[in-house]
């Protein structure tokens, strides 16, 4: 009896040490957390602020804008992306599709608008590829094809951007073998039975996926109707979207004025809540009706033959990076010439000439990508499954909460820690946005391990340590790898946190890249654009590299 009750006893010492673990990792994410939202939520609480937000001229437009734009981005992303997915994965060209993503992913949002900037303004190169053979244009016309008052710019140039991450969220969830193996079967069954292929993939398949795409697709929501820098450089001015009234309320010296701007992130977060509540309702009815396929299976001759969707996503892209590049070396170029007059590489010289703005970058966002990395595989390893469940909408909140209400409290917080203006206090800020993505990316792979291994690595009596270190992790590389450079990716896009916590001494190639998007320096302003979008494409291929399957040679005897 000996050695089975020392075996329990041990057995529930582990136990007890991976709880006492969990714990202490719950409490170095969550705290900070909460800390920073009931900050927040206590700054915009002020009753005169809402009194006075109640009665500002523009906030019901303001408003408004933001629902419309917010919205119809969402749902064009994610129709768009649920399209995708199904030719891809009715015709298996899944791979094919996702072949170009790392570069979508990395593309930074304002890298992206200002691509977007100078391809649809009136002086940009699309209106240039036509005139004046075409539409007579000897000068720019004065029309509102960028920051247009129906917020169209902002709509296209965010659908364009989130549709590469909801393909990218699925696809780490296929590539669990066991998912992908069941799906298949399902969608095969369900063919036998007279269903054309798209007919079972949007019965069978779709509503299991969106089903796991819930805080992907919350994400997404909550990021179109809170944007504030695709909004300043792409987005409607007169008025403004209500995220970007908030932020030029922040950042009045008056504490009434700046209480107001609390009030109204308060606000954008009951949006973003309201909205998430009538989506998610939406949805459940939505899954409710395909249960009820009412026998209709589809014809299998409405799949069209060519990937017009694939190509016209990265033809967008490739216009954006080719605009960027081709507008960082340019010199001289009048309208309508398609060409520039001269070529030069001044606006690069003096990119190079900050090397403090991109060394800031950079480490900042290496920090604040390992640090989250390093939680999240010790919160996935040492969490029982049910904390992990009940916990993820708590770890969360850096996701669904609107940026601007997120940096009052940050803000608040480090003036609290005297961490304003200090490099400590960024990294902190940075780490808290950049945990939730790392997280979630590296979750499907990393929960759909198969247990298997670790049962044998255990009749084999080998060491828990010598199995992560040599089975599991190895195994994991790529999806460590790829959550690693989505970590990096969110960091370099970061524009509010460095602004607020950052106080103005530290600059990245984003704040730069978005203050001088308001200027007239195209070059400038397209190299930083470039470079913010180099460094996580960059960070990506990295990645792709590190996490490449590993070949065995075999010699002769």
């Amino acid at each position: 009896m000996g050695a089975p009750l020392r075996r329990v006893m041990r057995l529930s010492s582990n136990v007890s040490l991976r709880h006492l673990g969990a714990g202490a990792l719950l409490a170095l994410a969550a705290v900070p957390m909460l800390w920073t939202a009931l900050e927040a939520l206590k700054t915009g609480s002020n009753t005169a602020a809402w009194r006075a937000l109640a009665q500002d001229p523009a906030l019901t437009h303001a408003a408004l804008l933001t629902l419309w734009t917010g919205l119809a981005s969402t749902l064009l992303a994610w129709w768009g992306a649920a399209a995708l997915l199904a030719r891809g994965f009715v015709r298996q060209r899944l791979a094919r599709l996702l072949r170009g993503l790392p570069v979508m992913l990395a593309t930074p949002h304002a890298a992206l608008a200002i691509g977007f900037l100078f391809l649809l303004a009136p002086s940009g190169w699309l209106l240039r590829a036509f005139s004046p053979w075409l539409t007579g244009f000897d000068s720019p016309p004065p029309w509102s094809t960028t920051q247009d008052p129906w917020g169209l710019g902002l709509i296209a140039a965010l659908v364009i951007k989130e549709i590469p991450f909801l393909l990218w969220t699925a696809a780490t969830q296929l590539q669990r073998d066991d998912v992908r193996q069941r799906w298949r079967a399902e969608h095969a069954l369900a063919q036998t039975l007279g269903y054309a292929p798209r007919r079972a993939f949007w019965l069978v398949l779709w509503p299991q996926l969106a089903t796991r795409l819930r805080w992907p697709l919350l994400a997404v929501l909550a990021y179109g109707l809170t944007v504030v820098d695709m909004a300043l450089v792409i987005g409607p001015a007169t008025p403004p979207t209500l995220a970007v009234l908030a932020w030029q309320w922040l950042q009045d010296a008056d504490p009434a004025t700046y209480a107001q701007g609390a009030a109204a992130g308060v606000l954008l977060a009951l949006m973003v809540l309201a909205c998430s509540a009538l989506w998610l309702g939406s949805q459940r009815l939505q899954r409710k009706a395909l249960a009820h396929g009412h026998g209709v299976r589809g014809s299998p001759s409405r799949t069209p033959g060519r990937d017009i969707g694939v190509w016209l996503l990265v033809g967008v892209y490739a216009a954006v990076l080719l605009a960027l590049a081709v507008g960082s070396v340019s010199g001289v170029w009048a309208f309508p010439a398609v060409w520039p007059q001269s070529l030069t590489t001044a606006a690069w010289e003096q990119v190079a000439q900050s090397s403090g703005t991109v060394l800031t970058t950079l480490w900042l966002a290496a920090g604040s990508s390992a640090v989250a990395l390093v939680w999240s595989v010790a919160w996935l390893e040492l969490a029982p499954r049910r904390w992990d469940d009940a916990l993820r909408p708590l770890l969360y909140l850096p996701l669904v909460l609107p940026a601007v209400l997120w940096v009052v409290g940050l803000y608040g917080v480090g003036l609290q820690l005297r961490l304003e203006g200090q490099a400590s206090g960024l990294l902190i800020a940075h780490t808290l946005m950049v945990l939730p993505y790392v997280l979630l990316a590296l979750s499907p792979a990393y929960l759909g391990f198969d247990p298997r291994y670790a049962q044998l690595n255990a009749s084999l009596g080998r060491s828990g340590w010598a199995f992560l270190l040599r089975v599991k992790w190895p195994l994991l590389k790529r999806a460590l790898a790829s959550a690693a450079a989505v970590g990096f990716a969110v960091s370099v896009a970061q524009y509010l946190p460095t602004l607020y916590v950052g106080a103005g001494r530290f600059a990245s190639v984003t704040t730069e890249a978005v203050t001088l998007a308001s200027g007239g320096q195209r070059s400038l302003t397209s190299a930083y654009a470039g470079l913010q979008l180099a460094l996580p494409v960059l960070a990506f291929a990295l990645a792709a590299w590190l996490g490449r399957p590993r070949r065995f040679t075999h010699s002769a005897a």
